[in-house]
């Protein structure tokens, strides 16, 4: 891992995250966790305030920044219910199958590098009926923001941790099999449109 990937990276993600537009997707979305709740990307923990302390038994968080991670821990220590931080990487969950109620994530499918693979691991992890709660930029519906979009992917991974402009939520879901419910889309007001298409829903496994 470089300087910049270790130092400044984790900070500046940070710091991107804890918008008050974000913040408004997040107290959307989160709240609605129940159980045994998995986290996937957790980074700084900038959904920690959000959860309902009354439905959610336990929150597990995976990150593979360990800087990110430390942010999170300080975080977590005036949580009312018990919060387990790992080290983990999205496409190789060390959880068992049909162990989870609700996978949470929020900003992080963009820069998971094998996005199919983590989306499988997912649906492995979660109890029949368990639901994964999403919000994500992504792939726009206007052809002239697409094309902006693949023209600053590459360079946009590179500043961005690997963050990707140019994928389709919903595709991949369904490719994962699974099946979205209460799918939400639009822009971001005050964000780039480039960078502002946002998905949001839920979505369960397919029997």
């Amino acid at each position: 891992m470089n300087f910049y990937d270790r130092y400044i990276l984790p900070s500046l993600t940070h710091c991107a995250c804890s918008s008050a537009l974000l913040a408004r997707r997040r107290a959307a979305l989160v709240p609605g966790a129940h159980g045994n709740v998995l986290e996937i990307g957790i980074g700084s923990a900038l959904n920690l305030e959000y959860y309902d302390t009354s439905r959610v038994g336990s929150l597990t968080g995976i990150d593979p920044s360990r800087q990110l991670l430390a942010m999170a821990r300080r975080r977590s220590r005036r949580c009312a219910f018990p919060v387990h931080l790992v080290p983990a990487i999205a496409e190789c969950l060390p959880f068992p199958d049909t162990s989870m109620d609700t996978i949470v994530v929020t900003f992080s499918m963009c820069s998971i590098p094998d996005i199919a693979t983590a989306l499988i691991e997912m649906r492995r992890v979660l109890k029949p009926g368990g639901r994964l709660l999403f919000c994500e930029h992504g792939l726009a519906p206007d052809v002239r923001v697409q094309r902006w979009q693949r023209r600053l992917d590459p360079l946009w991974g590179k500043l961005a941790g690997g963050c990707h402009l140019t994928r389709d939520i919903p595709r991949l879901l369904g490719d994962a099999h699974f099946n979205c419910a209460n799918l939400e889309t639009g822009y971001l007001r005050a964000a780039p449109r480039f960078a502002g298409f946002i998905y949001q829903g839920s979505a369960t496994a397919q029997s």
